[in-house]
């Protein structure tokens, strides 16, 4: 778990925000029957997604057509950061269209969703990017991958800035027990 008490607090907020507006049928899953809510804090979140998650995340093609693709995801500091190749069709939406949506689904146990902007935080397009928080991103990535994805080719990572997310998960000591 990367995230500070400032950080824990904020994601708080943002998980409470976004679900009190979302719509009548979303509140009822999360509160199934008046029960406990089928949800987890955002500390409970953090300690759930460390590591890599498999992220669906979603672009808008120049057609305002959508489009989905699968990347890998790690949840740092209260934000997804999820990279790809330069040239991909990914990297092109989110140039000129950074409108992104990350949904990460464990069966019928944990679904995260998340609806924000994807900033850049690698060089050349974050230009400073010490302030943009590369380097310990990297530092996360090089530990968990054994090497530096910079050498996988011209690759460009994003961290995910959400002004939407949600966390269902009906059963969160079970989620948080498994490995």
């Amino acid at each position: 778990m990367y995230e500070t008490r400032t950080e824990l607090g904020d994601l708080q907020e943002l998980l409470d925000r976004s679900l009190g507006a979302a719509g009548a049928h979303l509140r009822s899953i999360y509160q199934a029957d008046g029960e406990s809510p089928n949800t987890l804090t955002a500390e409970q979140l953090a300690r759930a997604l460390t590591g890599m998650s498999t992220l669906a995340v979603s672009t808008v093609a120049a057609s305002g057509e959508p489009r989905v693709s699968g990347v890998d995801g790690h949840f740092l500091h209260g934000r997804w950061i999820v990279g790809t190749e330069r040239s991909s069709a990914k990297a092109r939406h989110l140039a000129a269209r950074p409108a992104v949506s990350a949904a990460h689904i464990r069966g019928d146990d944990l679904g995260v969703f998340t609806h924000g902007t994807a900033v850049p935080i690698t060089p050349p397009e974050a230009a400073d990017a010490e302030a943009a928080g590369w380097p310990p991103v990297l530092e996360h990535l090089v530990a968990h991958y054994g090497e530096t994805p910079m050498n996988w080719g011209d690759v460009i990572y994003y961290r995910i800035e959400p002004h939407w997310m949600t966390a269902y998960c009906a059963d969160p000591a079970k989620v948080l027990t498994e490995p």
